[in-house]
């Protein structure tokens, strides 16, 4: 059997190495944005796809499949990019498909990009989970993790005047080395199980989506380019602080002047008009009188956004230009308290997924819109990336709107914490603080969701995992998300105690009455425990929509709906105590998982079904969250009365 066979992904991409050409991808690039010296291609669309045969699953790369169009070795059908492939069709194996997938498709490039002498890039914004690039034959880049950029420079592999060859090999498997982590389970009783079956497991409750989830952009550059730019913001009395730093690179082969680089800054307001200049490639902006960024809800004017015109230029004549948006805004964080711009902060948001019917997790730019227009019905200021990093397009839209975000990695649900695990999931951190690391919206980042932290290695492990993400971006706190108990070995390297807590759900169901003492009690050890702000970060309960009961019964509406009050008890008791900064109700939407007799059609936790229509819940949650704005505003924390809610 070949090593893709028994699926050990790492093991099977040492296989094929011997064919990628360069170093795997670990820093996707700015974002593709079009200026006077960049210009913009997008290849989604319908691509040629086929998949890898189950039992033979090195057979694309033996037969070099990537060497022509997939449609030249055999069957292939059309697939949607962005978006998941598993939701697309009616073929059960490609719903549930476990291993290798393939993509492709032909493409053109102007002419006078060559003349031009242009650095030309390929991006996706994402592949799920581990990814090899081709483009013309030629392996370009690989990269592993599901949700994050992957870059390479195409330049010298394209061929202009002619078809040019994308194509993309995915496969979604997950191991114990993965983040997140899963498990093969072969079952080898032939009279039970044909032969070669095999089952995945995950110890995560949604679906292990796969596919090109994500944009797909070519795009230019100068011989010289805008590499990265670092921007940090800061308030000094009425004026705003904006401190830069461009890396610059080039891409040129013999003499050239090209060390003698210079930058020039440019900063414009929200309506495109100059505000000031600076020279340099690091240093500081004043902004006289600056508009703040501020959450929804909390100003007049949330969500303000300058835009910073970076220039590079050489000696050549070389010249790039990169918009890039900045809302200036400052972070704090003590024993108690959580600010941002020198004002307490309260979290008011939801666990969230990328998650929608047909496409999986594919990026749909109706529904971001969507989203973010419940978002605010709700009187939501934020939400948890649960449990991933989520596409650019949704943070742009948050850093525009005033959403605050709690920026999270994909390692839900981690065990083992060995010497290479960490390794790994401290490089995932800094990949995900190289992309965000700008956004105003992020104002926290979150290392996991649940991992299993009561075994004792988890101590070290998230100590030296926590101090590395710091060490990417001092300039926010550093959570992870708990569910163990007071035990629990990662807290105690944490700035802000998050816990998920399923009161009267999964304990005590049925018992709504134990829900205000028990929450009250455990937050408050936690704090005690660790002299940490504290908040909840999942509570809740499944509902199906249309089904009611008076009085309230597990999985009606009106039960999920008196769950939420009785916590809204227990949360204005423990606001009253100073340290309690935050609520998000798990789950925004209903959402896909495995299948299981647990979960009927999925998780229906959500407030909003699937197709975003609003449960009684989401009615509750709103009258909440805007009375809880308005108490932001006027500084009191008298608590809510919900008892004409509900009659």
């Amino acid at each position: 059997m070949g090593c893709l066979r028994i699926w050990s992904v790492l093991t099977c991409l040492v296989s094929v190495s011997l064919v990628v050409e360069s170093r795997d991808s670990s820093w996707g690039g700015l974002y593709p944005r079009e200026s006077a010296s960049r210009e913009v291609k997008s290849l989604d669309g319908l691509w040629n796809f086929r998949l890898s045969p189950l039992l033979d699953a090195e057979k694309g790369f033996r037969e070099e499949w990537y060497a022509q169009p997939l449609s030249k070795s055999g069957p292939v059908i059309s697939m949607a990019v962005p978006s998941s492939y598993n939701d697309i069709t009616q073929d059960k194996d490609l719903r549930d498909h476990i291993g290798w997938a393939w993509y492709d498709r032909l493409f053109y490039v102007p002419t006078r990009w060559q003349t031009d002498k242009q650095r030309v890039v390929l991006r996706l914004g994402s592949a799920h989970y581990n990814s090899i690039i081709y483009v013309n034959g030629h392996s370009l880049t690989s990269h592993e993790g599901g949700h994050l950029p992957i870059m390479a420079d195409i330049t010298t592999k394209l061929v202009y005047g002619k078809e040019n060859l994308v194509t993309v090999a995915i496969n979604n498997t997950l191991t114990p080395e993965t983040i997140p982590q899963g498990t093969i389970v072969e079952h080898n009783d032939p009279s039970r199980y044909p032969p070669g079956y095999f089952a995945q497991s995950y110890n995560f409750d949604f679906t292990n989506y796969a596919g090109i989830h994500r944009p797909v952009y070519i795009y230019t550059t100068p011989q010289t380019f805008i590499e990265d730019i670092l921007i940090t913001t800061d308030i000094n009395g009425a004026n705003g602080v904006i401190t830069y730093n461009v890396t610059h690179g080039n891409t040129m082969i013999g003499p050239s002047r090209s060390g003698e680089v210079g930058c020039s800054m440019k900063l414009l307001d929200i309506e495109g008009d100059h505000v000031t200049s600076a020279m340099g490639c690091q240093g500081t902006i004043v902004v006289t009188n600056a508009s703040l960024w501020w959450p929804y809800l909390m100003s007049e004017n949330p969500g303000y956004m300058y835009t910073l015109l970076v220039a590079v230029s050489d000696a050549e004549g070389n010249l790039d230009l990169y918009p890039h948006k900045v809302g200036i805004r400052t972070l704090g964080w003590n024993s108690t308290t959580l600010t941002i711009n020198s004002k307490p902060l309260y979290l008011r948001g939801c666990g969230k997924h990328e998650d929608a019917d047909i496409r999986g997790k594919g990026v749909d730019y109706a529904l971001i819109v969507k989203d973010f227009s419940l978002l605010k019905w709700l009187g939501a200021n934020s939400f948890r990336t649960s449990h991933y990093p989520y596409a650019e397009e949704i943070m742009d839209m948050a850093d525009k709107e005033g959403i605050m975000i709690i920026d999270e990695s994909p390692a839900v649900g981690l065990s083992g914490f060995d010497e290479a695990l960490m390794n790994k999931h401290i490089s995932v951190m800094q990949e995900l603080v190289q992309r965000d690391k700008n956004r105003p919206s992020v104002i926290m980042w979150s290392v996991g969701n649940e991992p299993k932290s009561n075994q004792a290695p988890a101590l070290n492990y998230f100590r030296d995992v926590v101090a590395a993400t710091h060490t990417a971006d001092p300039t926010r706190p550093v959570t992870c998300v708990l569910n163990l108990g007071l035990l629990d070995l990662a807290a105690s390297s944490l700035d802000v105690i998050l816990v998920n807590r399923y009161y009267s759900w999964y304990g005590d169901t049925g018992h709504l009455e134990v829900i205000k003492m028990q929450t009250i009690t455990e937050f408050s050890e936690w704090h005690l425990l660790h002299n940490k702000p504290v908040m909840i970060s999942e509570y809740g309960a499944g509902s199906l929509p249309g089904y009611h009961m008076d009085p309230a019964w597990t999985w009606s509406e009106e039960y999920q709906a008196e769950l939420m009050i009785r916590n809204f008890e227990a949360f204005d008791e423990l606001r009253s105590k100073g340290y309690f900064v935050g609520e998000m109700i798990w789950n925004f939407a209903d959402f896909s998982t495995p299948q299981g007799h647990t979960r009927p059609g999925g998780n229906r936790k959500g407030i909003f079904t699937r197709s975003r229509q609003p449960k009684m819940a989401a009615h509750v949650l709103r009258y909440r969250y805007h009375n809880l704005a308005n108490d932001t505003l006027t500084n009191s924390q008298a608590p809510m009365c919900f008892t004409s809610v509900l009659h």
